[in-house]
Parts: C-alpha cells; sequence; structure tokens
C-alpha cells in the first residue's frame, strides 16, 4: 500500500476503534503555588501563533462570515497542511471527546499520532471594548505519540472592532521514543516542523476562508473509502477557485 493511502486502509480503522482504550501520556508536575501548568523548566516549548483572518463588521459574527466560515473547517480539521499532518476521526458524535488518528509526515516517512478532543470553548469573553466571541477545541497527547502535550485551536472575533484572527497555543516536550533512529530525527527536525506546522496551518486557514469569501465551494469532508462513518482531513483544495455567476455551489 501505498504511503500516501495509510490512512485509507481497514488497519487504520482499527487503530482508531482501538483509540478509545489510550490513556494521555503525560501528567503535569504541579508548580510552585500546586498548579498544573507546564513550565520551561520542566523541558516544555509553550507556543502562540496568531493569524489575522479576514475582518467583519463590528458586532456579533456575520452569519456565513469569515468567523462562521473558520469555525466550520477548524472543526472538520481542514486548517492542517496535508505535506505535515493528515487524520482520521469518527464524523459522527459530539466533538468533545473525539478521537483522531494523526498521522505526521517527514522526508517521505509517516509516523501515527494518536490524540483526544479534552476541551470545547464556545463563549464570549471580556466586556465592553475588550469583548471576543471565542470558538474552538483542543486535544491532548494518547500512549504512541511522539510528544506530550496538548494544543488549542480557536477562532476569536474582537466584536469592537470587527478583526477575526485564528490562534495557535499549547505546550508539548519530546515523549519516550523507544526507537534510537526516529529518537535523533525527532531530536534533529521535530521543533522545527513543528513551528513549520502551526505557520502553515495558519496560512491554509486564511486561505481557505479568503476563497470560500470569495465565492469558491465550501470544502467538503472527505470520507474513508467504504466507511463514510469516518472523515480523511484535511480535504484536498485544489479546487478552491471562485465560482462564476450563476455557477450552481458544490
Amino acid at each position: 500500500m501505498l504511503r500516501e493511502r495509510r490512512l485509507h486502509t481497514a488497519r487504520a480503522a482499527a487503530q482508531l476503534r482501538a483509540m478509545e482504550q489510550y490513556d494521555v501520556n503525560y501528567h503535569l508536575a504541579p508548580g510552585p503555588a500546586g498548579e498544573k501548568n507546564p513550565r520551561r523548566q520542566d523541558n516544555w516549548h509553550l507556543d502562540t501563533v496568531r493569524c489575522l483572518l479576514p475582518s467583519e463588521s463590528p458586532g456579533s459574527p456575520d452569519p456565513g462570515g469569515a468567523w462562521d466560515i473558520a469555525c466550520r473547517l477548524v472543526h472538520d480539521y481542514q486548517f492542517a497542511d496535508p505535506r505535515i499532518l493528515r487524520a482520521l476521526y469518527a464524523r459522527e458524535g459530539r466533538l468533545l471527546g473525539r478521537n483522531m488518528l494523526l498521522e505526521g509526515r517527514f522526508c517521505g516517512l509517516r509516523f501515527d499520532m494518536p490524540v483526544r478532543v479534552t476541551s470545547v470553548v464556545d463563549e464570549t469573553r471580556g466586556t465592553g471594548q475588550e469583548a471576543q466571541r471565542v470558538w474552538g477545541w483542543g486535544y491532548q497527547t494518547l500512549q504512541g505519540h511522539l510528544e506530550e502535550g496538548a494544543l488549542v485551536y480557536e477562532v476569536i472575533k474582537h466584536l469592537h472592532t470587527g478583526d477575526v484572527e485564528f490562534v495557535i497555543a499549547g505546550h508539548s516536550r519530546r515523549a519516550r521514543i523507544g526507537n534510537p533512529v526516529v529518537a535523533l530525527g525527532f531530536i534533529l527536525f521535530g521543533r522545527m516542523t513543528q513551528q513549520r506546522f502551526y505557520r502553515k496551518s495558519a496560512r491554509r486557514l486564511r486561505h481557505l476562508v479568503q476563497a470560500e469569501l470569495a465565492g469558491a465551494a465550501p470544502l467538503r469532508v472527505e470520507t474513508l473509502p467504504g466507511d463514510t462513518a469516518l472523515a480523511l482531513a484535511p480535504s484536498r483544495a485544489r479546487d478552491l477557485v471562485p465560482r462564476r455567476p450563476g455557477e450552481a455551489g458544490g
């Protein structure tokens, strides 16, 4: 089976189902005040990446506007750069608790990296000029992942200005890797690839939102051949061109 189609196999579907039994692969030690937060001295990388998306008019999110589009794309994991990471997950059921079999891609190699969605955000933060409409979700790494940690993806509209942004925030560190060759490769290239994933994913989401606002058909969820209950993400975006006037939507 070609490497490009590893997630299309029955083996991948079986592994996704088996992930119900997987546990989170790390725990956070209490800090000085007893709080459980990652600290730099514990070898955690603390990251935040912010990317401006097309803006809207001030006030509540515009129906079908940049915030709405971005939330849907983030829900479906369409923002990920497919050259670095793809995912297999069940389409039905609640977002909270969703297991995702991530496939990391580097130099022709493929690595399975299981995660679970453990938080969902849907709220208005702040008041007055500081008010923000926020939607997003976060996952934690599970047993078998090359890293330990969590990532949170949020789409934020600043209600006073109309600015919309995509924020990636998280903490991570290298997990114990039994294969010495893989461990060395991760030491040399893992952090660089991780940061490249953040940047390219933010740019991809901005491109996808811009394309839909310009008239491109919404990016559809790709399903596993022979099993439409499982989604493969991100979907291919090669057809993201604006429709001609009068052309039927996708």
